[in-house]
């Protein structure tokens, strides 16, 4: 069995929710929600915040998490995850990027996700589910995921995907199998400096989103498929919204 590790990258400095880690969900913060779910993960031998904050640092010192100080100067998690790969001085072959804003994550979503890596094809791994209201296929923050016939993402993008000719509307949820990716990502320690390195790419300027960089550049990623959904916290109205679902 492969070594994995969480890492959870951890900014303070957020344009749409500043402070976002450390604020209270029912008596715990963001980040130490997050940390204690994906500790009980099965497939991760430790996991580990990497932030450029010292008020995260010292929080997460607090209750007995593990924690790296990295550089301010990240442009995403992808790059914060491979310096902490750079940091490692025991033997690592996974590293799975847990996002920092999902405190109730599933545990088994991680080992699922984990579990891709059986195949020693498999360099790069997330997860998707299947979309089931027609709002999500709408959204252009919900981003939508195709594949092909191995499990292996084709394209990602903020409009629905695939295009049906011919259905109109709402209609297109009875026709075909959409489906929405939750940002949760593995990368092979190997590789993961290689993808940190790569230039910014015409597709991941165009649609916002990194993965296409990687697709672009000839690598491949495996998809695994879980029922479990993403509740993550951009906004503090996406928080407000989360403590009255928890309330009721």
């Amino acid at each position: 069995m492969a070594n994995a590790i969480g890492v959870i990258p951890a900014r303070f400095d957020s344009s749409r929710f500043p402070g976002k880690p450390l604020v209270d969900i029912l008596g715990k913060t963001m980040i130490e929600r997050v940390y204690n779910q994906a500790s009980q993960a099965l497939s991760l031998q430790r996991v580990v915040v990497a932030t450029d904050d010292l008020r995260i640092f010292e929080h997460v010192k607090s209750f007995g998490g593990k924690v790296v100080m990295t550089s301010p100067h990240h442009a995403s998690g992808t790059d914060r995850c491979a310096e902490v790969a750079a940091l490692l001085q025991d033997k690592v072959d996974i590293i799975v990027n847990i996002q920092g804003d999902e405190p109730f994550i599933a545990p088994s979503q991680i080992d699922m996700l984990v579990g891709l890596f059986g195949n020693s094809n498999c360099e790069i791994g997330t997860l998707v589910k299947r979309i089931s209201n027609a709002e999500d296929l709408r959204s252009d923050t919900v981003i939508k995921v195709v594949r092909d016939l191995h499990g292996k993402a084709l394209y990602f993008s903020r409009n629905a995907i695939p295009y049906l000719r011919g259905v109109k509307g709402d209609d297109v949820l009875h026709h075909t199998n959409f489906y929405k990716h939750i940002g949760i990502y593995a990368y092979r320690v190997k590789i993961l400096k290689t993808l940190a390195a790569l230039p910014v790419s015409a597709l991941e300027r165009s649609e916002a989103l990194e993965q296409l960089r990687w697709l672009e550049n000839g690598y491949s990623i495996h998809l695994a498929e879980t029922e479990h959904e993403s509740n993550s916290v951009d906004t503090p109205e996406d928080l407000r919204r989360m403590l009255a679902e928890l309330a009721q």
